[in-house]
């Protein structure tokens, strides 16, 4: 019998990260299922060197240039071929059975082709972790939020969330799919280069009728923040670009003009925001995003009609149908027990 998954890392300059966090995967994996792969790209640090004399069990994959978090997984995955695959960002510790709850997820279902195990911060270990924690939704507007974290309200881990649920998207920092399935839905879109591209794909998949799933009996931690700090320019810009783009690539036709009006305006407002408090290259990167997602609309055209061809579901139970604004700002629902 051969392997069931590919334990799937992007690679960037990443030599500590490898190090520090390659151990977790290679102990815990079973090499009789489980085949560890390391997606380089271009690194120029000495990571290769490093991950063949010391981890050389581990499958290499080695690309000429850095092709971003996007294209990086949509071309590694194209050398896949076992049924399911992790995409592990490069700076998780993974917990013994961490493959477990996913595996048996998607092994007794069909129809499940994504899944998450619960997520928490390295750094703070009791709390869940930004980029994740136990589950992935969004409302109306585009505004993305989690089962143990709204905005930038991260809770502390009590088992609240400890049984399993239905998502919109499950994280990209541990994202267990079919192999199949990620390939005929086109993967990540690499034009968004980094963020939300998990996001995005999910929604594709979620409104074709798929289910995505939190499995919190498997727990791996993430340090997050890795090679982006929470307040980068870049990050910025491709957060909002992205999600804009997100938007109009999957909003059913009735829904697109009037969450993309309210945007225009509150997209300016975070921008003054970010002004206001100090951080104008912040504000210049909300406005760039804005610009950029107007020129590329002509070019995000086939996408969205492929999308709306595609679509089975046109109403999400995973999305929100009010404003995560109004909830969290005007109504003090600071966490996902409290939302409406």
């Amino acid at each position: 019998m051969g392997k069931r998954i590919s334990i799937v890392i992007l690679n960037w300059n990443g030599e500590k990260l490898m190090k520090q966090f390659l151990p977790s995967v290679m102990a815990n994996s079973p090499a009789e299922i489980a085949e560890v792969v390391v997606a380089d790209n271009g690194s120029t640090d000495g990571s290769v060197e490093m991950l063949r004399s010391e981890f050389p069990t581990v499958r290499l994959i080695r690309f000429d240039q850095n092709y971003g978090f996007a294209e990086g997984y949509n071309r590694a995955l194209e050398q896949i071929d076992t049924p399911y695959s992790v995409l592990l960002n490069s700076d998780v510790k993974v917990t013994q059975g961490w493959l477990d709850a996913p595996l048996k997820a998607l092994d007794d279902d069909s129809n499940t082709v994504a899944v998450q195990p619960k997520i928490r911060s390295l750094r703070n270990p009791a709390f869940f972790e930004y980029a994740g924690a136990a589950g992935g939704f969004m409302d109306q507007y585009g505004y993305p939020y989690c089962r143990g974290r709204i905005f930038d309200v991260v809770e502390e881990d009590y088992g609240q969330y400890d049984q399993p649920a239905d998502l919109l998207w499950a994280s990209g920092a541990c994202l267990f799919i079919r192999t199949d399935i990620y390939k005929a839905a086109g993967g990540f879109d690499k034009d968004f280069f980094a963020h939300q591209e998990e996001i995005d794909l999910c929604w594709r998949l979620r409104s074709r009728g798929y289910r995505i799933l939190c499995t919190p009996a498997s727990v791996v931690y993430h340090v997050g923040g890795a090679t982006l700090e929470m307040e980068h320019p870049r990050k910025t810009y491709l957060n909002f670009r992205n999600n804009l783009l997100m938007l109009y690539k999957n909003l059913p036709a009735t829904r697109l003009r009037p969450v993309m009006r309210l945007r225009f305006f509150l997209d300016y407002l975070a921008a003054l925001k970010f002004l206001l408090s100090g951080h104008p290259a912040n504000a210049k990167a909300v406005y760039r995003a804005r610009r950029d997602f107007r020129a590329a609309i002509h070019i995000y055209a086939p996408k969205r009609k492929l999308n709306m061809e595609k679509q089975l579901l046109h109403s999400l139970p995973e999305m929100k149908e009010t404003s995560l604004l109004v909830s969290f700002y005007l109504k003090g629902q600071k966490t996902f027990s409290k939302l409406d």
